[in-house]
């Protein structure tokens, strides 16, 4: 059974010190849901990203071709349980929607589904599948324990960048049509070619 497209959190956050190694560093990536099922408020969007967020590092998060950040819903199991390993949560706690300094919390679209071109068409928005994310010092800092960047680039639980198109607003609980463009290069793909060039 297929997985319905579907928004259920709109998530932003304002950039704000926290201290990572000892440095005072400005980020935004602790997203906190402004738009959720149970109160579905519409959410500008705008050619720079989500109304009310921000972006403390444009090189590296931000602008036309990273204006918004989504994360599939799929993969919060298992940080769940990762966190929970790394003795950052209970067993039971659930990873709330933003931890993963998404701006929204999808269900139906994994990585190796997702390819840079496709559009995702909400009803009062268009955004484009742009690339990968890619971990940083930052994700490790919020997630709390000094594997989590490596678990990312391993498990390519990445989840992807997204240009906007055609802005508007959008809000939880909408469905999204996917529409495919080349299919030349696949977020996963792509992800994984990243990840090795790195290291």
């Amino acid at each position: 059974m297929n997985t319905p497209h579907q928004v259920l959190s709109v998530n932003v956050a304002q950039a704000s010190p926290l201290m990572i190694d000892g440095r005072r560093v400005m980020t935004a990536i602790g997203k906190r849901p402004v738009s959720t099922p149970a109160q579905p408020d519409r959410i500008a969007v705008r050619p720079l990203g989500l109304e009310g967020d921000d972006q403390a590092d444009p090189e590296v998060h931000g602008g036309l071709s990273k204006a918004v950040y989504a994360y599939p819903h799929e993969h919060l199991a298992f940080w769940q349980t990762v966190r929970a390993q790394a003795g950052q949560a209970g067993w039971d706690t659930p990873v709330p929607p933003g931890l993963m300094g998404e701006n929204l919390t999808l269900t139906g679209l994994l990585e190796g589904q997702a390819w840079i071109g496709d559009v995702l068409k909400f009803p009062d928005c268009t955004l484009a599948v742009s690339e990968p994310r890619q971990p940083c010092y930052k994700f490790q800092a919020v997630m709390g324990f000094n594997q989590a960047t490596k678990m990312m680039a391993q498990s390519g639980y990445c989840g992807f960048y997204l240009a906007v198109i055609e802005g508007g607003t959008i809000a939880a609980g909408e469905s999204y049509e996917l529409i495919p463009g080349p299919r030349e290069v696949s977020i996963a793909e792509l992800f994984k070619v990243k990840m090795r060039n790195r290291d």
